[in-house]
């Protein structure tokens, strides 16, 4: 039996975890990416490098893109065990940030994105709660959770945005970095 993809805010998704397609974030999120579009967005947004500066370059993107949309979000971004950059936006919750933790170890134990982690189960006929076997108060393979990725490096850290439909919170930290790689911050020798 095939499980659909969760598509409930974060907040809401210890409710429930099969919910119709995310639609909250325009017709490109109505249906989720599949598990090759997904690891192929992560091998296109491996960065030449990510400092201290290029952390505060892209959670400054992240809050300004969900400022815009008056998105409800948290954002955390992580390099190793350090966290480099953290804003919590109007409307934002303290769970959101229990849920940042959640996503955020999915991508550090997986080394792929918590929407990856999440599909690739669900492809095998299962889910992550199912059959991860990890603690689902420490552990959540929902969207919204990107491993930041260095070349000759791999992956160094984690981008994560949560306060929006999973499908959403992934598409916002896609975006984000897609914008940031494209700019002097993510262009190699800057």
């Amino acid at each position: 039996m095939t499980h659909p993809a969760p598509s409930e805010t974060d907040a809401d998704a210890h409710a429930s975890s099969e919910a119709g397609p995310d639609t909250t974030a325009g017709p490109a999120a109505a249906v989720p990416p599949t598990v090759e579009e997904l690891a192929a967005q992560e091998q296109r947004l491996t960065l030449p490098r990510f400092t201290h500066t290029d952390a505060w370059a892209l959670g400054n993107l992240l809050v300004e893109m969900a400022r815009l949309r008056e998105a409800p979000v948290a954002i955390d971004i992580r390099r190793g065990r350090q966290q480099l950059f953290h804003a919590a936006l109007p409307g934002s919750s303290a769970d959101n940030d229990a849920w940042i933790d959640r996503k955020r170890r999915v991508v550090e134990r997986y080394g792929e994105s918590s929407l990856l982690v999440g599909a690739r189960h669900r492809e095998r006929g299962t889910t992550f709660e199912e059959s991860a076997r990890l603690a689902p108060d420490r552990y959540a393979a929902h969207g919204g959770s990107f491993p930041i990725a260095v070349e000759g490096a791999g992956v160094v850290g984690a981008v994560t945005v949560s306060g929006l439909p999973q499908l959403a919170d992934h598409a916002l930290v896609v975006e984000a970095l897609e914008r940031f790689a494209s700019t002097a911050h993510g262009a190699p020798g800057v």
